[in-house]
């Protein structure tokens, strides 16, 4: 697959304006998309709201990774399309079940999938035209990280590094949208980094489908790109998802870049299955032991570092015994958050074909674990009770209340009546819940 490196910004029309609803849901990599758009859709004039009542048209960007997500995605085309109003519908679902999108939304305007952020106008001309059901799909994306964007938060640079993934998980339908691994070159990745720190960014969330796959198909890695971005003053870095099989093959170089201080001690590394034939039929091409060996070091060089992993729960030919030995991973690596999911079959996998598991089962065994990683969290956080020190605000939460992240990337809630997103404050820890951290603010 290969990617152009043109800058693809639109030129500009002020001519026929539309007011349009915005509804986003989904990863990072889903948010990345959307900043692009907002940007391209707000550079030519048109309004941008969340009230549907009073938009033109609507814009939906979709998730499609899991079936309980499809569900919710479905039911807000069909009550978007009972409006009666232009409908175009974005993200990973139309790649992955566009059949279903017709179905939920007969006369939607337009498609977009996530190679063809860049045409969004286009798609709005075809609403504004009455054309239904067309489709703005690509093999291969634009070079995103030269589009102009809106950031969500004017404080967090997302930064995707890489489209699409080298993998063939048995159970996975994101492929479908996203393709196979298409790493953009380092010196984009830098620049886009560097002009947020100048324009007062202070968080960057580096992420892609697997940021360990990085660079497989350009001649260098993830360890590389990492180390020039720490050279990049004023930032601190969330790097996000490696699956064990890429982290394995950097995992001694890579935990010296998060020794570094512009590095949050923050790993999020799925294991889906502490068995390993199950791991054999998700095609995941890693073992448990692997996976431990990551995470034990980790633990040893990095001690403060944040462990996040991926459960699912009910893979067809998931044993009562298989089910237990992933109970008892987690038990014995007791990671800060697990994120469960129970399993249900993706359009066009090969995990569709398998012999299900009765769902009833599936669900004893989703929440027998969700109630072990919650026990585990709350352990895991209340280490962190009087702990002092630097945090960066990131986000509001409600009234007066900020949350911030410490070197970990903990989430820590703390009071003020003062403007703080985007500051760096000294807190303590006092209260720790299995979500979040609770402090104060010292002077």
């Amino acid at each position: 697959m290969s990617c152009d490196l043109t800058d693809t910004t639109t030129s500009i029309s002020r001519e026929g304006t539309k007011t349009i609803y915005i509804e986003s849901h989904g990863c990072s990599a889903n948010k990345f998309d959307l900043e692009i758009m907002l940007a391209a859709l707000s550079n030519a004039g048109h309004k941008l709201v969340t009230d549907a009542e009073s938009a033109d048209m609507f814009l939906i960007n979709t998730c499609g990774a899991k079936k309980p997500t499809e569900d919710r995605m479905l039911q807000r085309l069909r009550v978007l399309n009972s409006l009666g109003k232009p409908l175009i519908v974005a993200g990973c679902l139309p790649r992955i079940h566009l059949e279903a999108v017709r179905k939920s939304a007969p006369f939607f305007a337009a498609a977009v999938d996530p190679h063809s952020v860049s045409r969004i106008l286009e798609a709005v001309t075809a609403a504004v035209n009455g054309e239904t059901n067309r489709l703005f799909f690509s093999d291969s994306p634009r070079a995103k990280l030269l589009q102009p964007k809106v950031r969500l938060n004017k404080y967090i640079e997302i930064v995707q590094i890489a489209e699409g993934c080298t993998g063939t998980c048995s159970f996975c339908c994101v492929r479908l949208a996203r393709g196979m691994l298409l790493s953009y070159p380092k010196e984009l990745v830098l620049d886009r980094i560097s002009k947020a720190s100048q324009e007062g960014v202070r968080e960057i969330w580096i992420t892609s489908q697997d940021n360990g796959a990085y660079g497989l198909d350009i001649g260098t890695d993830l360890v590389e790109l990492l180390a020039e971005c720490c050279e990049i003053e004023g930032i601190s870095m969330r790097i996000g998802m490696m699956n064990p099989n890429h982290a394995l093959r950097i995992a001694k170089r890579l935990v010296g870049i998060y020794r570094d201080d512009k590095v949050f001690k923050f790993l999020h590394l799925p294991v889906q299955s502490g068995d390993d034939k199950v791991l054999k039929s998700m095609n995941r091409l890693y073992s448990v032991e692997d996976f431990k060996s990551i995470v034990s070091l980790f633990r040893k060089e990095v001690p403060e570092t944040t462990l996040s992993t991926d459960v699912i729960c009910g893979f067809p030919g998931e044993s009562e015994a298989a089910f237990e030995r992933t109970v008892e991973l987690i038990r014995e690596v007791k990671p800060d958050i697990v994120n469960i999911s129970r399993f249900f079959p993706r359009p066009r996998t090969p995990a569709e074909r398998m012999r299900q598991l009765p769902v009833e089962e599936v669900k004893n065994r989703s929440r027998y674990l969700s109630k072990l990683a919650r026990e585990i969290s709350y352990e895991r956080n209340k280490t962190w009770l009087n702990w002092q020190g630097k945090i960066l605000i990131d986000g509001k939460s409600d009234g007066d209340r900020w949350v911030g992240r410490n070197l970990a990337y903990k989430p820590i809630v703390v009071k003020s009546e003062r403007e703080l997103l985007g500051k760096l404050v000294y807190a303590r820890v006092n209260e720790a819940f299995p979500t979040y951290l609770k402090g104060e603010i010292l002077k």
